[in-house]
């Protein structure tokens, strides 16, 4: 595997480990992102990332040298049990001023499609396609029906879930914001902020 490289310390850009990143075409990282150094990292070899790697085991990555880490439509992908495990490399790869954003499907948001039996419907077009309230929980339909069964979701998260994982790993602070296209957000920070203009300022800048 390949290990993240470190530039000297008088250049050094931030480091963003995103982790599920997928292929760096489809990148969709906030613009305050524009001149960190990005470290990509997927499962997939297809999306030639810069680590092949399964997110329950980081060790190519050193402890402590990472600015941040951003997981978009990752973890879910994980079985509930191996969740734990990929919070905790996250947490030790992170710098003691690190933090995690982590981006899922919201499951109490998309309840209402299931009480009204609109498991089917579509609910918004995605660039790979039309995304249903099926596609939300158990993973993308069409990257399915082509063969990526890695794409295929083994668990999911309410704000609750979310909220107790996260604890588990120790975090410092953790933010849970609910967003457009039935998502949920969490900000957690490995220490705490300084207050909460600081705090703010992060999540809108990370457009949570």
């Amino acid at each position: 595997m390949k290990e993240a490289a470190e530039e000297p310390t008088q250049t050094r850009r931030k480091l963003l480990v995103n982790l599920g990143s997928g292929p760096k075409t489809q990148s969709r990282l906030p613009a305050m992102f524009a001149d960190w150094r990005e470290f990509r990292v997927d499962v997939d070899p297809g999306a030639v990332p810069d680590l092949v790697a399964d997110i329950t085991d980081l060790s190519a990555i050193k402890s402590g040298t990472v600015d941040a880490v951003w997981s978009a439509h990752c973890i879910e992908h994980l079985y509930l049990h191996q969740v734990g495990k990929a919070l905790t490399e996250v947490h030790r790869i992170l710098a003691d001023d690190g933090f995690l954003c982590l981006i899922v499907p919201d499951l109490q948001a998309i309840a209402s499609y299931l009480v009204n039996d609109r498991l089917l419907d579509i609910i918004y077009q995605s660039p790979a396609g039309p995304v249903t309230a099926h596609d939300v929980i158990f993973g993308f339909g069409g990257a399915l029906a082509r063969g990526h069964m890695n794409m295929a979701h083994h668990c999911g998260f309410t704000a609750g879930v979310m909220l107790e994982k996260l604890k588990e790993v120790q975090f410092a602070e953790i933010v849970l914001r609910r967003r457009s296209n039935l998502e949920l957000a969490a900000l957690a920070c490995k220490r705490a902020s300084a207050g909460a203009a600081q705090r703010e300022a992060l999540l809108a800048a990370l457009e949570l």
